[in-house]
């Protein structure tokens, strides 16, 4: 392992500041900026050379790469928490508009669905992995539901049931369970998870078998494992309305009757509901408005 990289991993296990999920993301991206600091040329770094010449060309690099202007904003973050932590909080800027960082786009009519590539699926060696990606695409989980569910008792017969302990914002919901597949994939879980969770025998916190989630999705090739709860999203909106969202080219709000607009906003919510958030508007960052 490189110094900074070493030294950074170091600093992440001495400030444990936010959710195990929050810190894992931390240490990955911190990770991957030291990866791109070396590939950059810049060797013999340790915790405390952070510079606004690093902060300066990784942006640019980050720029040219076409990133999202969410990806980058999270990239920001984590920087600016390393600056903090070594005390040299005046090397990043205050402001993303000081770096030309555009702001973040949430409604913009093109969808970020993601399939589950089945050849991908199978080249992942960790079968309880295998069982969450699925639960993620077939039932809209985020990563830590479908890791920390214990499918025994989330199983009610015809939905399935999410704990507030396992959810973002603690709120415990419910998901209709509507087909075949999804029946048979509930069955299979349980079957695997013996009455736990669907964390991997072996791994002494949700911290390192997060870590362990994400190498594994990395050397098959699933990035963007939210983009499988856009899909889900898309999938039922069309069940519950009779036609496509907008992200999938359907038709827009304004072009909508009276009735199907009353459609709309009930699927919305339904969907939001499912999906774990308290707001329909925010139904509009997976089916577009």
């Amino acid at each position: 392992m490189r110094d900074l990289n070493y030294a950074l991993k170091q600093l992440c296990q001495r400030n444990r500041d936010g959710s195990f999920a929050t810190q894992a993301d931390r240490g990955h991206l911190l990770d991957q900026i030291a990866d791109q600091l070396h590939e950059m040329g810049f060797r013999h770094m340790d915790a405390h050379s952070l510079k606004p010449k690093h902060v300066e060309k990784l942006v640019e690099r980050w720029l040219a790469e076409k990133l999202s202007p969410g990806t980058v904003k999270n990239r920001m973050t984590a920087l600016r928490w390393w600056a903090e932590k070594v005390g040299k909080q005046n090397v990043v800027a205050r402001t993303n508009a000081a770096y030309r960082i555009p702001d973040r786009v949430y409604v913009t009519n093109v969808s970020k669905a993601k399939d589950l590539v089945a050849q991908q699926l199978d080249n992942v060696r960790t079968a309880c992995i295998r069982i969450s990606l699925r639960l993620q695409a077939l039932f809209g989980l985020r990563r830590e539901e479908s890791i920390k569910i214990v499918p025994s008792w989330a199983d009610r017969g015809t939905s399935l049931v999410l704990k507030d302990s396992w959810t973002k914002g603690g709120r415990q919901r419910e998901i209709p369970i509507r087909t075949p597949e999804q029946r048979e994939l509930v069955d299979e879980a349980k079957a695997m998870a013996n009455g736990k969770s669907l964390v991997a025998p072996g791994y002494a916190t949700y911290r390192d078998y997060l870590s362990h989630f994400r190498a594994e999705c990395d050397r098959v090739g699933i990035h963007g494992v939210h983009g499988h709860r856009h899909r889900y999203a898309q999938v039922r909106y069309e069940e519950l309305t009779g036609w496509k969202c907008p992200a999938q080219g359907g038709p827009k709000a304004k072009q909508l009757t009276a009735k199907q607009r009353a459609i709309d906003r009930e699927a919305r919510v339904q969907i939001s509901h499912e999906m774990g958030h308290g707001r329909e508007q925010v139904t509009s960052v997976y089916l577009g408005r």
